[in-house]
């Protein structure tokens, strides 16, 4: 599949894996990780990933989807922007290697990212 970047509420996009970006500890909070809980079904997806356990910054795991139009959730948990200078890119790289690296693991040939850590985080969008 081609790269496309694409805007749209990312629990709507067909994709075989949909990236999460993930709280390390395996609770859901804001943003794109409760909008994907919300539309996975909470229960299920929160049981799933309380197997997984923590999840180091620039780590990627992997569940089922349950209730979206996808195979897998991969959650992947970004760096907290603190200026630039505490090697945030470097984690956000490992981020986005490991998610795909997963990916192709679990046999997908197709994967959707939201701009991770630029939420609450803080990561510039740049």
């Amino acid at each position: 599949m081609p790269f496309q970047i694409i805007r749209n509420d990312i629990t709507n996009v067909r994709a075989d894996a949909i990236v999460n970006t993930a709280n390390p500890e395996p609770v859901f909070s804001r943003g794109t990780d409760s909008a994907l809980y919300r539309a996975a079904g909470e229960e299920a997806l929160l049981a799933e990933r309380k197997k997984i356990g923590r999840i180091p910054a620039g780590g990627a795991a992997v569940t089922p989807a349950f209730g979206l139009d996808a195979r897998y959730i991969i959650y992947t948990v970004g760096p907290v922007w603190q200026g630039g200078g505490q090697g945030e890119a470097d984690v956000l790289r490992h981020c986005y290697r490991n998610s795909l690296r997963l990916a192709r693991d679990q046999g997908c040939e197709s994967i959707a990212f939201p701009l991770i850590s630029t939420g609450i985080y803080g990561f510039p969008r740049e």
